[in-house]
This record gives C-alpha cells, sequence and structure tokens, in this order.
C-alpha cells in the first residue's frame, strides 16, 4: 500500500502535542488591532489547543501525526 499524504496547509499550520491534542496559532490577530483592546490583543499571543470537534477534522489531514 502506497502511504497517504499529508495535506500540505494542515502541516504548516497545526502541530501535535504529545498527547495527541492538536495545536494551533490564535485566530483574530491579522487586522483591526485598533478596535480590540489590550487585553484581548495580549491574549490572542502564541497558540491554543483546539477544541474537540475543530482537533477530530484537523486530524484526517494529518494521517501520520
Amino acid at each position: 500500500m502506497p502511504k497517504m499524504k499529508t495535506k500540505s496547509g494542515a502541516k504548516k499550520r497545526f502541530k501535535l502535542t504529545a498527547s495527541g491534542k492538536v495545536r494551533a496559532a490564535q485566530s483574530g490577530k491579522r487586522h483591526g488591532m485598533i478596535k480590540r483592546t489590550n487585553k484581548q490583543i495580549r491574549n490572542l499571543r502564541g497558540t491554543a489547543i483546539l477544541s474537540r470537534p475543530d482537533a477530530r477534522i484537523v486530524r484526517k489531514f494529518l494521517p501520520y501525526g
């Protein structure tokens, strides 16, 4: 059997933790920072763990992750 291909877009955007959860960058910081509070901007730094329904979809794109 040939290997399954990983979606290259998902490969760049998501990482799996050691326990199998999906880690992704926080959304909402591309533009429009003036209307966001400083607290919002601060909390959107770094990465977050995806919710389980979202993670199930992403896991299909990362078959060997």
